[in-house]
């Protein structure tokens, strides 16, 4: 059970938030919505990470998956599982984003990813080489989107696991 109760969600940011998501609202938004600024500041963030991205649909669900899985966010993990699926992971690639898996599925670009995910989530610090690494796969304006799109993952996650969203 969440630790607050979800709130129904009306007005104009509960509308944005439906808009984006193609009319419903997620357990995650009726949290979101006690602090409708933040709810509506969250949508456009997310809005852009998920729809104005130039990374590959793979790559940026290997880095929420990740992400995910680090932090031990199910709810999360839910989620993006069938747009993973979606974006051409296979499940046997989605099984290597499992803390202590095999990584053999992955390629070289997911395997940069995987490690560059890992570091900022787990370090915080990225070591040059390995942020050298990401150049090989990725142009600068993708190097930028897969950080934020991490970093942003990160909020998203710690804050469904603090507020246990979806239990």
């Amino acid at each position: 059970m969440a630790r607050l109760d979800y709130v129904a969600g009306s007005g104009e940011v509960a509308d944005r938030i439906r808009a984006r998501r193609g009319g419903r609202l997620t357990p995650l938004d009726g949290m979101l919505l006690h602090s409708p600024p933040f709810a509506d500041g969250w949508n456009s963030l997310l809005g852009a990470i998920r729809g104005n991205s130039t990374l590959p649909g793979d790559i940026r669900e290997l880095a929420i998956l990740r992400v995910a899985a680090l932090n031990g966010a199910d709810y999360e993990w839910s989620a993006h599982e069938p747009v993973a699926k979606e974006a051409g992971m296979t499940a046997e690639q989605i099984a290597a984003l499992r803390v202590g898996a095999d990584v053999d599925p992955l390629d070289a670009r997911q395997r940069a990813t995987l490690a560059y995910t890992d570091a900022m989530t787990s370090q915080v610090v990225v070591e040059q080489t390995l942020f050298q690494a990401l150049g090989e796969h990725f142009d600068d304006q993708q190097v930028v989107e897969l950080t934020v799109t991490v970093g942003a993952y990160n909020m998203v996650s710690r804050f469904l696991v603090a507020l246990e969203v979806g239990k």
